[in-house]
């Protein structure tokens, strides 16, 4: 086992800078060929008189790094006389007695610009009259946000897109939609350090589950310690943790967590942190007793088994349909095909089902590679989960030698 985890903790990378914000948004203007286009934060709902913590759309924040901000926007017209104003960021007004309730907000000056790496920054009451002149000067707006289905709301950029056009004649509306997906795959060695260190924080969690699996707990005991574990490193959970026992074991999203563990009951737990806006996502099979009984063995191994075929057929220029086959034949040829009732893989980072760009893999994406048999009717279920970078000449496994794997390996850990 790798334990370079343990020193990991201590060494944080620093976050994604304004700079690297700045270079996104850099490429994407250059992208878009001279089309105008918007990137839209979202509005914060409040349902009740204590609001939850809200984020902003994932694109929005992918390219601004600001979260929490309600109604922004980012707009880039290509068509701008001024290079200064090709990418604009805009925020709502300020507002004094909002403000006593959610803290002070920054006004519009150098030292904004400067921490947000903006050239301007304005209102969002001038982002109609900016939209329009640009639609006007450039005659072609680009989606950026992806499109939704017909069954329900516009997406955003599209429907203000489409009342711009009803407003500006002759301008076109065009589909961009695989622009940022493209970009946001690609991870930058800055974002891949915040994935390891977020990697390094969930094996320090799992650290601490094998000290203290035992018949007699609640899954919500486990649950907790992790949360411990990830806050006490300054991180927080990548997704709403996973923790099944017994029949629970083949629930997916199982998440209630008031079942006692029994004894002879195998665990799964789909757990991982966040740190810097990045995820990480790992599942493991623990035997609750500390020992895999002899069928829990037989499944726990052709799982595995299904896992590193999958992770053999990754990289570049694979699909994920090709992945996906790879871990299907060895657990198909077991006679379980039927029990195996999820896809393998999927794109990993600012969000842990993060976009997925069409096409094939390419170098420098993180993806899961997650197989997994469910038996119901036996109280067994077993997944197991990986983070995969893809390389120039095929992959590397970011997560396998973090957390015990192996039957040999897992039981070894319980011991101890």
């Amino acid at each position: 086992m790798d334990q370079q985890w343990h020193s990991r903790l201590d060494q944080p990378p620093p976050l994604i800078g304004s700079a690297e914000f700045a270079a996104r948004r850099a490429r994407v203007l250059e992208a878009l060929e001279g089309a105008a286009a918007l990137v839209l934060a979202g509005r914060e709902v409040v349902l009740d008189s204590v609001p939850a913590r809200w984020k902003t759309d994932r694109l929005f924040w992918y390219l601004t790094g600001l979260d929490h901000e309600s109604g922004a926007a980012v707009l880039f017209d290509p068509s701008a006389e001024d290079p200064k104003r090709r990418i604009t960021l805009f925020l709502r007004n300020r507002d004094p007695e909002a403000e006593r309730w959610d803290g002070p907000r920054e006004p519009l000056a150098s030292g904004l610009r400067e921490r947000l790496g903006f050239t301007e920054i304005r209102r969002t009451s001038q982002l109609p009259a900016a939209l329009t002149a640009a639609a006007r000067r450039t005659k072609r707006l680009a989606c950026l946000h992806a499109f939704t289905t017909y069954t329900e709301e516009l997406s955003p950029d599209l429907e203000i897109f489409q009342k711009v056009a009803s407003h500006v004649p002759g301008v076109t509306i065009e589909d961009r939609t695989q622009l940022l997906p493209a970009l946001r795959a690609v991870k930058s060695s800055a974002e891949l350090a915040l994935i390891e260190h977020a990697l390094a924080i969930t094996a320090a969690g799992f650290a601490r589950v094998l000290q203290i699996l035992r018949p007699g707990l609640r899954e919500r005991d486990l649950v907790d310690a992790l949360l411990h574990t990830y806050r006490s490193h300054d991180a927080e959970p990548a997704y709403e943790l996973i923790v099944g026992a017994g029949a629970n074991s083949t629930v997916l999203h199982y998440r209630d967590g008031d079942t006692t563990i029994q004894d002879g009951d195998l665990v799964v737990m789909d757990c991982a942190a966040a740190f810097g806006g990045y995820a990480s996502d790992v599942t493991r099979t623990f035997p609750a007793s500390g020992v895999f009984l002899d069928e829990q063995r037989d499944i726990y191994e052709i799982v595995l088994q299904a896992q590193q075929a999958a992770i053999g057929a990754a990289r570049p220029g694979a699909t994920f349909t090709e992945i996906d086959a790879a871990a299907r034949r060895v657990i198909e040829a077991a006679g379980y095909g039927d029990a195996f009732i999820h896809g393998t893989s999927h794109p990993l980072g600012v969000e842990v089902h993060d976009v997925a760009p069409d096409g094939p893999l390419r170098e420098g994406m993180v993806i899961t590679i997650e197989p997994g048999i469910y038996l119901p009717e036996k109280n067994l279920g077993v997944r197991i989960e990986d983070d995969i970078l893809i390389t120039a000449d095929g992959c590397h496994d970011l997560s396998g030698r973090l957390v015990p794997r192996t039957v040999a390996e897992i039981e070894a850990a319980l011991r101890r």
